[in-house]
């Protein structure tokens, strides 16, 4: 069992309480209006976000507490858990559908979703394999193809919701775990090309898919219809400037911009508080991967370091994916910005998977 300090890293815990509190803000900035229009009630996704941070913070430090290696003993139990929730969600009846995606079981606001919790089982799952099979990893047969198979599965499930966005997240968060675990590049290269083909599949096979493409090429071909969120968020960027508009002073959150308090929060923040204010939240995500890659790099064991190289990637991905949607670099996906969009099972996650790196850095040798 590795040796345990007595205090886990303080600048990732500071970090990921500045940014939470600096989700909490801008969500009723964006929110505000359109909750009031709503449910004639300003504060309604605020009070619901601060409820979601709440149960998130209580179970981060209980899962800060629990050693890491715990997670390692149910991996098996834990995914299997995910996978029948990821089959309960695809039932009418049970599964709730929202945007046209059956992705949630519960009632009303405060549904989860079961493929945001797949998302850290997956990790947990593939940290125990790969620490338990990394000599084996170089050979396609024995090593990679058991590791992806679950993955592809996962990934398979979550798309007959269909949720592209968290599926990608996924697979990308596996494949650099698989790939540091020491996987051949040739290997990669083959599976990539396999994986562009599905891809290109799977957005012919759904007209919506095909136009969140053309959009993201030229939004301006379709204005009011698939490029008009896009347009909007940079509408948003822009006037931004330096120093921003001033928090609450945002014009774009008045009905331009489609429910601005979730995947297009980064939008509003720029618009309200600048190139400054969103460099800052750039800054913040970039010191909790720097603090998360020091645990991994400082982990008593492979488990620990694969557990954090897993959670390090997934926000990353998350974040890179986000920004690029919301500056128009990339296609629209519904992903949202990590603590800071609104959404409870996304947040809880995020903060549960912050616990366990905090775990995992009361063993590592910083």
């Amino acid at each position: 069992m590795p040796t345990k300090k007595a205090t886990p890293d303080l600048i990732l815990l500071i970090v990921t309480f500045t940014l939470l509190a600096t989700g909490l803000i801008m969500v009723y900035s964006a929110s505000a209006i359109w909750a009031d229009y709503k449910f004639d009630d300003s504060f309604y996704f605020a009070k619901r976000q601060m409820l979601f941070a709440g149960v998130g913070i209580v179970a981060m430090f209980f899962i800060m507490n629990v050693d890491y290696w715990t997670w390692r003993t149910f991996a098996k139990m834990i995914i299997i858990i995910c996978f029948v929730l990821l089959v309960l969600v695809l039932i009418p009846g049970i599964g709730n559908v929202r945007n046209g995606s059956r992705s949630w079981i519960g009632v009303g606001a405060f549904s989860i979703q079961p493929s945001e919790f797949m998302k850290l089982a997956m990790i947990a799952f593939l940290a125990k394999f790969l620490s338990e099979n990394q000599k084996k990893i170089t050979s396609f047969r024995k090593g990679l193809m058991p590791s992806l198979g679950i993955v592809f599965l996962a990934f398979g499930m979550i798309m007959l919701q269909p949720d592209l966005g968290t599926g990608t997240v996924m697979v990308g968060t596996s494949v650099v775990m698989i790939f540091i675990a020491g996987a051949r590049i040739g290997h990669f290269v083959g599976l990539g090309m396999l994986g562009v083909i599905g891809f290109v599949g799977l957005v012919i096979s759904a007209p919506y898919r095909i136009k969140r493409i053309t959009s993201f090429l030229d939004p301006w071909e379709d204005p009011l219809g698939s490029g008009f969120q896009i347009i909007q968020s940079l509408y948003a960027i822009g006037p931004g400037g330096l120093f921003g508009l001033g928090l609450g002073q945002s014009r774009q959150k008045f009905f331009y911009l489609p429910e601005p308090q979730t995947d297009f929060i980064f939008a509003i923040l720029a618009e309200e508080l600048g190139f400054i204010g969103g460099s800052f939240v750039l800054l913040l995500f970039a010191l909790l991967l720097w603090r998360g890659i020091r645990i991994a790099l400082g982990a008593p064991d492979l488990y620990g370091s694969f557990l954090a190289v897993g959670i390090v990637a997934m926000v990353a991905i998350q974040v890179m994916i986000n920004v690029g949607v919301v500056t128009g670099l990339m296609p629209v996906t519904g992903i949202t910005l990590p603590f800071l969009s609104y959404g409870g099972s996304s947040l809880t996650l995020m903060l549960m998977a912050i616990g366990v790196l905090l775990n995992v850095s009361k063993h590592s040798k910083l």
